[in-house]
């Protein structure tokens, strides 16, 4: 049984809204990335900002639309370095009834976070329509097939073998090189299994298995690996911001975070994973403004 108490989600009927197109979306004349919400459905994410029960979640999913969220990504499990998985019940319990009750409410598209096919099967079923997975498909032996009911895909480099253990002593030897061949192989295994490669979007997967060194080299060289296909960044608050500026704790964050979002868009990144969807907006505006001027 889930962790979360209280009754649960009530399934009303929903208006018909349907969910936008993510490749029209991303199809349109812009300047500036999309901006996807983060919605975490757990009790352990590392920002105490992001932690909601499943009412909450579909509060929380709705907020951010609101704010200006071009897609929002929920996720039932943490993961955070150190984090152990859950048991496949409970994320389901945290995750497709949040579906259910933004399914058709709401005119963005809605991403699941997990590495578990089940979960993706039900959470596609009840409205998600990305699929984004930290494990690249490697996790669950039928997440790939799993994953040609997605209309978009996306794959992320982890180094290591789990959350777990990621960031104990990661070492590469050219971090920008192998980062680039994992995910062009992982896309490759994607089309192997019948997948349309044009629906897979690609993440570097920054804090997952990489020290301080490595997250910064990858960000200098976006350039390199946006050549590769639509590429997905998550740098919101994460735990290298902490270690450039003078600050302690996640909460401590934000501006780091618009910082390198804007240092995104500018390489050409097309979807930054972010918690602070009205700032990233804002600061998004700014940049676009000042490209646009004469």
């Amino acid at each position: 049984m889930s962790f979360f108490k209280g009754q649960p989600l009530k399934m009303n009927a929903a208006p018909s809204v349907p969910n936008t197109d993510l490749w029209a979306l991303l199809g349109r004349s812009r300047r500036v990335p999309l901006v996807m919400g983060i919605v975490n459905v757990t009790p352990d994410s590392f920002y105490a900002g992001s932690r909601f029960g499943p009412r909450e979640a579909a509060d929380e999913a709705l907020r951010q639309v609101e704010a200006g969220a071009d897609l929002v990504d929920i996720g039932g499990q943490s993961t955070r370095p150190g984090s152990d998985p859950i048991v496949l019940e409970d994320e389901l319990a945290r995750t497709v009834p949040v579906f259910e009750f933004l399914a058709g409410r709401v005119a963005v598209p809605l991403s699941i976070d997990t590495d578990k096919a089940r979960v993706a099967r039900e959470c596609l079923a009840a409205g998600a329509a990305v699929l984004n997975d930290v494990s690249s498909l490697r996790n669950d032996p039928e997440m790939a097939e799993a994953a040609l009911g997605a209309q978009a895909v996306i794959l992320m480099h982890r180094g290591g073998c789990s959350s777990k253990t990621m960031q104990d002593a990661p070492y590469y030897g050219d971090a920008v090189g192998e980062v680039k061949a994992f995910l062009v192989e992982r896309r490759e295994t994607f089309r192997l299994a019948g997948g349309d490669p044009a629906r897979v979007l690609l993440d570097p997967g920054i804090g997952f298995g990489k020290d301080l060194g490595h997250n910064l080299s990858l960000l200098k060289h976006l350039d390199e690996i946006v050549n590769l296909g639509p590429l997905v960044l998550g740098v919101s608050r994460k735990s290298f911001l902490g270690r450039v500026t003078p600050d302690a704790g996640p909460e401590d964050r934000l501006e780091g975070s618009l910082a390198v979002a804007c240092w995104a868009a500018l390489r050409g990144v097309k979807i930054l994973r972010v918690h602070d969807v009205r700032a990233t907006q804002r600061a998004l505006a700014a940049l676009a403004a000042v490209l646009g001027a004469a």
